[in-house]
């Protein structure tokens, strides 16, 4: 192996290694070194992460593809493999780490920011993986040539189809990472929010197909079988089992009627997802642009309707898992949990977004009210009303 791709390939693997320790630091501290070193020259004006990291993540992608070709093909070259990871190593790698870093919760979300830092993790990752590959092959390279029969011998189709498959790896993480960003934070957002609607969905599908009788008569089996199986019985025996069997038919009736009434609960909870997402995520006033982050104060907004669509689904899942054990007091208490985060979400959003310079409460005191007002305060009106009975238990 040639003594300068020898050292370039140890380098961009430490280099890939540090960047990814870099990553895996708060996003507090990151930022902080970042903003730090950024300070330093006062005259520079920081990238927009967003466009930073797109750009990065196809410079890389391209930079991979003639690393590959170079290494599978004959002549092996080291020195035009020396460019190519010169270049990773001087400016892509280095762009697409500080730009990862300058993606923080304050301006981006928790999420998203989280997200960035997982896909840009991966992307070095599996970057590391080929840059292995590459060097397997580079020692090989070399032992052939000292061996003249050997010299520039074709590489083997199954160590070629190893780089290939490392190759296609990288290229999946940086597009995923440059989907990501296309996206932006609002677009990330309504896929997220998406998803937790189809949680709801599924867990509202299923208990709606749930019987309480089947359970019932699977317990009366058990019953039987018990009577077989043992001695005759006393009178007082018999009694008790026919207690039993009332009771099983108390606690059927209970959960029948509950199951009634949380399924008329989930039915608005499970709608507030479609609305938002049409109303207030990609209309209503807040910046969809994968170039123009909304203002902070939309940022906190959104990171508080975030955390009340996501955690319903798991009070919906409890509250129906709670109703198949037949644990009624339970399951009221996570359609409370589920009701309190829909209703927040939607005071949350109930007006149009404020526009950029203005405080939220100023801004609804100005704006018009839009159809979704309407029908939010409709909403929360018919969730009273369907909540009325549970509250009372």
């Amino acid at each position: 192996m040639a003594e300068k791709l020898s050292r370039l390939l140890e380098t961009t693997l430490a280099l890939s290694g540090q960047f990814e320790a870099a990553l895996s630091a708060s996003p507090a501290k990151a930022a902080e070194n970042d903003t730090n070193k950024s300070s330093s020259d006062s005259n520079s004006q920081p990238p927009e992460p967003l466009q930073l990291l797109s750009k990065s993540s196809t410079l890389l992608r391209s930079q991979v593809t003639k690393l590959s070709l170079l290494a599978i093909n004959t002549p092996f070259t080291p020195s035009a493999l020396s460019t190519v990871l010169m270049a990773v190593n001087d400016s892509v790698l280095p762009s697409l780490v500080t730009a990862a870093l300058l993606v923080t919760p304050d301006e981006h979300t928790k999420a998203f920011t989280a997200e960035v830092r997982v896909l840009t993790k991966t992307v070095l990752k599996e970057f590391s993986s080929l840059v292995e590959e590459v060097r397997k092959i580079a020692k090989k390279n070399d032992e052939q040539q000292q061996d003249k029969k050997k010299k520039d011998e074709e590489l083997p189709q199954s160590e070629k189809d190893s780089v290939t498959t490392a190759t296609g790896r990288v290229w999946d993480a940086c597009d995923t990472l440059t989907q990501l960003v296309g996206k932006g934070v609002v677009g990330f957002v309504v896929r997220r929010v998406e998803q937790w609607r189809d949680l709801v969905k599924d867990a509202i599908d299923e208990l709606a197909e749930w019987d309480p009788d089947e359970d019932d008569e699977d317990d009366d089996l058990l019953l039987d079988d018990d009577e077989e199986n043992e001695p005759v019985k006393g009178a007082a025996e018999d009694e008790d089992q026919d207690q039993d069997r009332d009771d099983n038919e108390t606690t059927t009736a209970a959960l029948h009627a509950h199951k009634k009434t949380a399924l008329r609960a989930f039915k608005p909870i499970g709608q507030i997802y479609p609305a938002i997402i049409s109303n207030r995520l990609k209309k209503g006033g807040l910046t969809a642009s994968d170039t123009t982050l909304p203002p902070r104060a939309h940022i906190a907004k959104l990171e508080s309707l975030v955390s009340d669509l996501q955690a319903i689904p798991g009070y919906v899942d409890e509250a129906a898992g709670s109703l198949y054990e037949s644990n009624i007091a339970n399951s009221v208490l996570y359609l409370k949990k589920a009701r309190d985060c829909a209703e927040h979400a939607i005071r949350l959003v109930t007006f149009p977004w404020a526009v950029e310079g203005k405080q939220p409460e100023e801004a609804e005191a100005v704006e018009q009210e839009d159809k979704f007002t309407a029908w939010s305060r409709t909403w929360l009106k018919v969730m009273d009303e369907v909540m009325s009975e549970v509250d009372r238990k």
